[in-house]
């Protein structure tokens, strides 16, 4: 069972891994020359109903990706404005434990590939090509995963952003991103609310030794710190409405600069201009650390999701999986993490030709992915941005009684489901392929 993983972020990771653990012989190729995409920038976790999908996804058997952030962190149980019991990774030292992660569990990576074009043969793609003429290189697969994101399009942050911010990832040195499932024939979306399309990247890092040392102290300490402003900017509440992250739209992060140390320190704003920022106190030698020029714009996502299944499997592509912002308006590290493990189970069962998985709807991963998907299929809905940690999907967590942190209440709910641990063993291939099971897209638990 050879699976294909195009792009690396925590999504691919988390496909990857999945696949892997399933007995499929994984390649995943990565455009850059790192792993985990604007993970390598990110690194909250746990925070308000990421804790419950978290825990959902170890008790189903695929918590790999979160047992490496849990012992990278580097501040747990903290709060900010609009989130509780959040835990900080460290985005210095989490790329080369999940590169590791990966190759002990025998997925082939290539980096600095980037692939031009896609061979198909009916519904089915069988190939992904890199480079040109006697530099082609073709990687086939039985099953393909699309993690590519949503981002990534100079263009894109020219017509809908400020311009290129020189962000982490690296557009201009690297190539830009080109969707599988777009070059496999799919019809992408486009995430718009009235005449904005797309979102802007919702934080900034900041070089931690540019800042006052009592700032320092209180982030190294506390893992947080919010430093009042004199007032707030012109285009604060612009701002709020353009981030991708919601989740973070709310009136504290435009009357505060909030702080949190990841490592490095992150900067909860789109952008903030730097002669402004110098001006508050603790901040007069501040420098941007990515994007680079944050103290103007930020990048553009979610300008290309694809249309899937609650399999995860691309619309009119037999064995194309999905994860991450491909698969929809889902934003944040958890959010990849899970629609990940889903998408590699589920291109392995495939492969196989065995039974594919709908997480149901008593679980929140399954709740959210469904939801999702319902919802780009209105106005409304893709002008919203849906994430466990805050905004409206949190509060549908709460409404349907899907957030907890009561771990033994989220196993139990996961047993009662009929999953514990599905994401654990090996996939055997069944004689005959369940064809019919493999077209179907209407359950609402494992089928077989």
């Amino acid at each position: 069972m050879n699976i294909v993983v195009v792009g690396g972020g925590w999504a691919g990771c988390a496909a990857a891994m999945q696949a892997a653990k399933q007995g499929g012989n994984v390649t995943l190729l990565e455009r850059t020359d790192m792993l985990l995409g604007t993970g390598l920038v990110g690194g909250i976790f746990r925070n308000n109903g990421r804790f419950t999908a978290a825990e959902e996804a170890i008790s189903l058997g695929g918590g790999e990706m979160f047992a490496a952030m849990d012992a990278n962190a580097v501040h747990r149980d903290i709060a900010f404005p609009g989130h509780a019991h959040a835990s900080l990774y460290d985005v210095t030292a989490m790329e080369p434990v999940v590169r590791k992660m990966l190759r002990n569990a025998g997925v082939e990576i290539h980096f600095t590939t980037r692939i031009i074009d896609v061979e198909m043969e009916g519904q089915r793609v069988n190939a992904v090509v890199t480079g040109k003429g006697s530099g082609a290189v073709r990687y086939a697969g039985d099953a393909f995963i699309d993690t590519t994101g949503t981002a990534g399009v100079p263009n894109s942050c020219n017509k809908y952003g400020n311009g290129c911010s020189m962000c982490i990832l690296r557009c201009h040195t690297f190539g830009i991103r080109v969707s599988v499932a777009a070059r496999a024939g799919a019809k992408e979306m486009v995430g718009r609310k009235n005449d904005r399309y797309g979102a802007m990247s919702g934080a900034c890092i900041l070089m931690k030794h540019s800042l006052a040392p009592e700032i320092i102290q209180i982030l190294e300490r506390d893992g947080v710190a919010m430093v009042p402003l004199p007032e707030s900017p012109d285009n604060a509440v612009e701002k709020l409405e353009g981030k991708c992250c919601q989740q973070y739209a709310l009136p504290e992060y435009s009357r505060n600069l909030i702080l949190l140390d990841t490592g490095h320190v992150k900067l909860m704003t789109t952008n903030f201009p730097i002669e402004q920022l110098r001006e508050v106190t603790g901040f007069a030698n501040a420098r941007y650390e990515d994007p680079i020029s944050g103290g103007i714009g930020n990048s553009i996502r979610y300008v290309g999701m694809t249309p899937r299944d609650n399999m995860l499997r691309a619309d009119g592509i037999d064995n194309l999986f999905v994860a991450g912002e491909k698969a929809g308006l889902l934003v944040g590290h958890t959010e990849a993490v899970v629609t990940g493990v889903l998408a590699g189970y589920n291109a392995v069962q495939s492969a196989a030709g065995a039974d594919l998985l709908v997480l149901p709807e008593s679980l929140a991963i399954g709740d959210a992915i469904a939801h999702v998907r319902e919802s780009m299929r209105t106005e409304e809905g893709l002008g919203s941005k849906f994430t466990f940690s805050g905004a409206g999907y949190f509060q549908r967590m709460r409404q349907r009684g899907l957030y907890t942190t009561d771990v033994e209440a989220i196993r139990n709910r996961v047993t009662a489901a009929g999953l514990t641990n599905v994401f654990s063993g090996r996939t055997r291939s069944l004689s005959p392929p369940v064809a019919s099971v493999r077209r179907s897209s209407a359950a609402s638990a494992r089928v077989g």
